[in-house]
């Protein structure tokens, strides 16, 4: 089907909705990349305007990927759920736009965006995002709410949780160790303690999921740990008894850039049953921890859609939250500016990649987080991402990524420190996630208000966690 728009008198022609996607995205680096941005801001406005008045139900006809070739379309489509659909079911693309911020102000705007959830397509939450300025996504994000469990409830209102992300460049036990008891005792890591190993040997992973459980029980500390290692390593060492939290895996928004990263959906719903049939979590049993982000698809030569024609990354990136809900996993992120400005150019377009990644995933009912993170050569500074880090918080972001001093030695990028998210929690009145504020404060480490405080090195609490008289 074409579209179409006439603005000042030029007629903007669009072949097909995969096209009329592509045009209407707000600009970035890797759209250009891949040849399917808008040539110009008028060619944008114009495809915006189309867009607005595509009905939602064009998107349960006309797929941007077809699902006789790929089995992530068919995933979205055999699970999409009439029911819940049902009430925004004449709504156009724009006419969502405007109910979604309209129920925002609503008392029972949670609810009411949660029953809709499982009705929305990834296509149809990517579509009317691009509509969007940065504060309405801001506004119906914050309106939402998606709560999983492990040994950590996340999610709720007014808290904001963390991974805190120990990486070594040779995955040293001591300095592995070391920066989680720094990041502990700034208040991290109550989404995960998530390694990247830097070597993906069976042997290197279990001896650092056994460190890391180690901690948890030595401690009693409420939490859960991840080794990011590729899902068929995670099921090979459940099978021989180690102690494994949550599997992981990136994951990506079409079959043939799954194929890329050497994963299949089967082999994602047997990491899902096999950690569940563990039963190690306490207060929940949502257990899959998926990483995604924009570019993916098209770093892989993953990114082609109907009629051979390349998908925008931006709605690539939201139908991998359509593979992520169907496990029901415990977090979500996206690792916004990892990937590199060959993708997101600048502060601006990750700042806009990062707000939009994180509306979709909630939208669709997932436990999203965001690395708050760019890599070296980007046009992008420390002041962007304290930037995104605020507007996330706002959002009711579930959780962001934690480094020592913002700067990952072993992966090679900037994300949030320890520091900053202290700050974020402090201005915005956001807490952590409360089975770890307990144990926090069952250390002496917070204040009445819930605070992290400084005490005394010599205090017994100190002394418990780092087994010597000084911190």
């Amino acid at each position: 089907m074409r579209y179409a728009r006439t603005l000042r008198g030029h007629t903007y022609v669009f072949d097909g909705l995969v096209e009329l996607l592509a045009k209407a995205t707000p600009a970035r680096s890797g759209d250009v990349l891949a040849g399917c941005a808008a040539e110009s801001e008028a060619e944008r406005v114009a495809a915006k305007w189309a867009l607005a008045d595509v009905p939602l139900t064009t998107f349960l006809t006309e797929p941007v990927v077809p699902p006789e070739t790929d089995d992530v379309t068919r995933l979205i489509w055999d699970r999409h759920d009439e029911a819940a659909f049902a009430p925004i079911r004449h709504h156009t693309v724009g006419s969502l736009r405007e109910w979604l911020l309209e129920t925002a102000t609503q008392s029972d705007a949670a609810s009411t965006l949660s029953a809709v959830a499982p009705g929305l397509t990834p296509e149809m939450v990517a579509a009317v995002s691009k509509l969007m300025r940065n504060q309405d996504l801001v506004s119906v994000a914050s309106a939402t709410s998606v709560v999983t469990a492990f040994r950590t409830t996340l999610g709720l209102p007014g808290r904001l949780a963390t991974r805190l992300q120990p990486n070594h460049p040779t995955d040293d036990p001591t300095g592995i160790a070391g920066a989680v008891l720094d990041g502990l005792l700034l208040g991290a890591g109550d989404a995960v303690i998530g390694v990247n190993p830097a070597s993906d040997n069976p042997r290197t992973v279990a001896d650092l999921l056994r460190l890391l459980d180690d901690i948890r029980l030595r401690y009693e500390i409420p939490m859960q740990s991840s080794v990011l290692t590729h899902v068929t390593t995670t099921l090979e060492l459940m099978d021989r008894g180690a102690p494994v939290d949550l599997p992981f895996q990136s994951i990506a928004g079409t079959q043939r850039a799954n194929e890329g990263f050497g994963v299949t959906l089967t082999m994602l719903a047997e990491a899902n049953d096999a950690a569940r049939a563990l039963g190690r979590g306490t207060v929940g049993g949502n257990v899959m921890y998926f990483e995604t982000g924009q570019g993916a698809a098209l770093s892989s030569d993953g990114h082609l859609g109907t009629g051979g024609r390349p998908v925008d990354q931006q709605t690539l990136e939201a139908r991998a939250y359509g593979v992520a809900r169907a496990f029901d996993p415990l977090i979500v992120n996206t690792v916004v500016g990892f990937i590199g400005p060959e993708y997101l150019y600048d502060g601006k377009q990750i700042i806009r990649a990062g707000l939009e990644d994180h509306f979709c995933g909630k939208l669709l009912g997932v436990p999203m987080g965001v690395d708050v993170c760019y890599t070296t050569h980007a046009e992008a500074d420390q002041d962007d991402m304290d930037d995104l880090l605020f507007l996330l918080a706002a959002a009711g972001c579930t959780f962001v990524i934690t480094v020592p001093g913002a700067d990952d030695v072993m992966l090679g990028y900037q994300s949030a420190s320890f520091h900053d998210v202290l700050t974020t929690r402090r201005v915005t009145g956001k807490r952590p996630a409360p089975e770890f504020e307990e144990w926090l404060a069952g250390l002496g480490l917070l204040d009445g208000s819930g605070r992290l405080r400084e005490l005394d090195p010599a205090a017994s609490p100190l002394r418990a966690l780092t087994g010597s008289s000084s911190a």
